[in-house]
């Protein structure tokens, strides 16, 4: 059974796609980029803002599907410079606690409305949730 997952606290969808997908405990979240859900405008032009914006979001996204972002065990982070991943190592270490998620970590052409970073993931629910 497949069971759809939306926030206010998290930018609406901008396309044909949901925030994020649960499968019995099993959720797949849609990548995020650093858009503030008020005003679904992007945070500012600096790195380390986009990517605390979009940790936020991650965070607001997990809370809705009855979780938390310690729940994730997969991460996918897409750069436009992989020169900015120790800022993302430095701001994912003030969200994750050990043990740590899987990640990949990939530089790509460009990101929708040319933002520096997106992340999306898989979280598993506890067995109580």
């Amino acid at each position: 059974m497949k069971t759809i997952i939306s926030t206010d606290n998290a930018p609406s969808a901008i396309g044909t796609y949901s925030q994020a997908v649960k499968v019995n405990n099993t959720v797949y979240l849609s990548g995020q980029i650093p858009l503030v859900p008020e005003t679904m405008e992007i945070i500012s032009e600096d790195f380390t803002e986009q990517t605390q914006q979009v940790f936020k979001n991650l965070v607001a996204v997990c809370e809705a599907a009855g979780g938390n972002i310690n729940d994730m065990v997969k991460v996918n982070i897409f750069l436009q410079d992989l020169a900015n991943f120790a800022t993302v190592n430095e701001i994912m270490s003030q969200y994750f606690q050990q043990p740590y998620p899987a990640r990949a970590a990939v530089q790509v052409a460009r990101l929708p409305k040319d933002v520096a970073i997106e992340i999306d993931g898989i979280m598993e629910l506890p067995n109580y949730s």
